[in-house]
């Protein structure tokens, strides 16, 4: 019988075993033998925990999405200037937090990307975790751009934020934290500005 509360810490192993494999060997080859050895349990443990391979990517993909999270609303707690600049400045600093653009989180998430166009179960995830980027970045912008232009810079700065992530990744270097987020601020900035020609 396990021991009382040893679920969440050997969950959090398997996790982080994932991402230590995918690190290593890509998500195809990221086997359930391969990943329980890392974590120094038994094949079984992933099963009783997350059914199957899948389940325990799904799991993977929800803790780093969860890590995003929590690491944006840290920023926000902290935040002393409620301003919509400051509220976006930290969205996009979130995004490129070292959780985001270590080796293995960006291995995963790109292989979690490419799985989430075959797997319904993914996909969704993809989708809920797009939507609150945009949802997040549109009720900033909206506090000073008429409807259409906030869903418009929303959109631009999502993509942009998306894109920086992806070709930092691919680059095969240490991810250039401090130009990506420069680049998406300066568009930031380009944006609100639209609020003086609008008269919001």
């Amino acid at each position: 019988m396990p021991k009382v509360g040893m679920q969440p810490i050997r969950r959090q192993q398997l996790i982080e075993a994932t991402l230590q494999a995918v690190d290593q060997v890509g998500m195809a080859d990221a086997s359930i033998a391969l990943i329980a050895r890392l974590a120094g349990v038994s094949n079984g443990i992933i099963s009783h925990y997350f059914q199957d391979k899948n389940g325990l990517i799904a799991a993977t993909m929800r803790y780093l999405m969860n890590t995003l999270i929590e690491n944006v609303a840290a920023r926000r707690q902290a935040l002393g200037d409620d301003s919509p600049r400051a509220h976006l400045q930290l969205i996009i600093e979130g995004n490129f937090d070292a959780s985001q653009v270590n080796g293995p989180a960006m291995k995963t998430w790109l292989a979690f990307w490419a799985a989430s166009m075959h797997q319904p179960s993914l996909h969704r995830l993809q989708r809920i975790n797009d939507h609150r980027l945009y949802s997040n970045l549109c009720c900033q912008f909206r506090r000073v751009l008429v409807l259409e232009d906030a869903r418009s810079a929303a959109r631009g700065l999502a993509a942009l934020i998306d894109g920086l992530w992806l070709r930092g990744a691919l680059s095969g270097d240490a991810f250039d934290t401090e130009q990506a987020q420069q680049i998406a601020f300066e568009y930031m900035d380009m944006q609100l500005a639209k609020q003086v020609g609008t008269g919001a």
